[in-house]
């Protein structure tokens, strides 16, 4: 028995030695000297520090700096947690958005919803609407608009808050990938935040159109997949150039 046995088994040994040492061996070897920077996580560092990755998104909420796509990974941009919102189109929770109660019985967002995050697009961007209710009706005691009203509004059966923009807004302005991570918008995303930006720095906006340029990547091969802009080389690049005020 043992004799039959004894191929099938130095087989095992032979192929787990090749393929599980040798050969990952071999490829780390040559991806660590022909390609260290994507084999390491293409990580960017700054004076000697790591403060992130080209290949991962991250939350920026500042107006002087460009903002990424919104997150539905973890608490946002959480690599641990890779996900999209797996909502339909026709989905109450994905248009309206959801509340929940705090722990002090208060109603909060839950869930932000396609037609809150338009808002909130316009309003840090200066793009013109129409709105059925003016939107101080939303607004808290500090002035900030409350999600949460706006939540309830845009999801009143009887009268629901009616929200257009009279500008076209860019899909991944609003809307998440479906891994969560992206770390590129669309350039008409980009474009639609250069002039908030500008103003934020002090700076013109044709300065930042003409960064804005040299940091939009074209399509893979020339006609793979669509023109992009990584969010986090560009607000590098921008703080850089035009430091904040």
């Amino acid at each position: 028995m043992f004799k039959e046995l004894k191929p099938a088994f130095m087989m095992m040994v032979v192929m787990t030695i090749l393929t599980g040492l040798i050969y990952p061996a071999v490829i780390t070897g040559i991806a660590q000297v022909l390609f260290p920077g994507q084999a390491n996580g293409s990580l960017i560092v700054q004076d000697g520090k790591v403060i992130g990755s080209r290949l991962i998104g991250q939350s920026f909420t500042k107006p002087e700096y460009f903002q990424p796509r919104p997150s539905a990974a973890g608490g946002g941009y959480d690599p641990t947690a890779s996900a999209g919102s797996n909502l339909g189109p026709t989905s109450a929770k994905f248009i309206n958005g959801t509340t929940k109660k705090d722990d002090k019985g208060n109603d909060v967002a839950d869930f932000l919803g396609i037609k809150a995050r338009i808002v909130h697009y316009c309003l840090d961007n200066e793009i013109a609407y129409d709105s059925s209710v003016p939107l101080d009706t939303f607004r808290d005691a500090q002035g900030n608009l409350d999600d949460a009203k706006l939540i309830t509004a845009f999801g009143d059966e009887k009268a629901p808050l009616v929200f257009t923009p009279k500008a076209p807004i860019p899909a991944d302005a609003v809307m998440a990938s479906a891994s969560g991570l992206d770390p590129h918008i669309s350039p008409a995303n980009a474009l639609v935040q250069v002039t908030r930006v500008a103003k934020a720095r002090g700076v013109s906006v044709e300065q930042l159109q003409a960064l804005l340029a040299q940091h939009t990547a074209g399509r893979s091969l020339g006609f793979l997949g669509e023109p992009a802009v990584n969010v986090l080389e560009l607000n590098l690049a921008l703080d850089e150039q035009f430091p904040p005020k």
